[in-house]
């Protein structure tokens, strides 16, 4: 009978940890969801300076990100929209709904994303008055791994002021070199389209960039030991740049008509 009990006892004190555990635990994720929130938006306002060449010591993240001006644009027609509010969408998740977001051909498909969203964020960068940078979203597929980060540029529209990638699970020392600072510092001052400003002519390439070769400011130093990655993030560029991503929009926005 003393066994019984004792057994009882125990599964009672077992049942009623749990309970009280899964209370805390659920209480706890819903008082810091809030916080997370916060957190998970300023990390990516961090991101979207740093990409650009922003990002500075000695201001907080809020405050550096004042003279950027976040809009949504409409892939389609390449003209910014109001169709969604720029502070709550989620674009990530607009583009594996079959409702906001469109299947791609594999022939469309370069940057072996499946999906692309109908409309899309792009971040303006001001200097009182006047435009000095635009920063895009971009993703695509490398080796292991979906990158997703963001491509800067300056007020002409044709030339990189930064490239940063915030997520990504590429191999460490080989296509996770995407994050290491020299290579980052080789997309600055790269031209994106030729003078007819047509498809995009920036690329990355296998192997090294000869300072002297005609098409030297449309081509980026490829990853050492990382031809995968260097491909993939060489059709990002292809696809986000191109008629399917930003091209028409930066047109449009080139001639004061986005």
């Amino acid at each position: 009978m003393a066994s019984n009990e004792s057994i009882k006892k125990v599964l009672t004190v077992a049942v009623s940890l749990c309970l009280v555990c899964s209370v805390v635990v659920s209480s706890a994720a819903v008082l810091l969801r809030d916080a997370q929130e916060a957190n998970k938006a300023r990390d990516m306002k961090r991101n979207i300076l740093a990409a650009a060449g922003l990002l500075e010591k000695g201001a907080t993240v809020e405050e550096q990100f004042e003279n950027v001006e976040t809009r949504v644009i409409d892939f389609e027609t390449g003209t910014f929209t109001e169709a969604v509010d720029p502070a709550k969408y989620e674009q990530r998740k607009a583009a594996k709904a079959p409702g906001t977001s469109e299947a791609l051909t594999a022939e469309e498909d370069i940057a072996d994303i499946q999906r692309q969203e109908e409309y899309g964020l792009v971040y303006l960068v001001y200097e009182g008055d006047e435009l000095s940078k635009v920063i895009l979203p971009i993703r695509g597929y490398g080796l292991w791994s979906t990158l997703y980060g963001f491509l800067a540029l300056e007020a002409d529209l044709n030339t990189v002021a930064g490239i940063g990638f915030y997520e990504h699970g590429e191999t460490p020392g080989l296509g996770g070199e995407v994050d290491n600072p020299l290579w980052k510092a080789k997309w600055e001052g790269k031209k994106v389209y030729d003078e007819d400003f047509a498809d995009p002519a920036l690329s990355v390439i296998k192997g090294q960039v000869e300072p002297g070769a005609p098409r030297a400011r449309y081509r980026v130093d490829g990853l050492s030991g990382a031809t995968l990655t260097t491909r993939g993030v060489d059709n990002i560029i292809q696809f986000w740049l191109g008629e399917r991503g930003y091209s028409e929009f930066l047109s449009n926005l080139r001639q004061g008509e986005a």
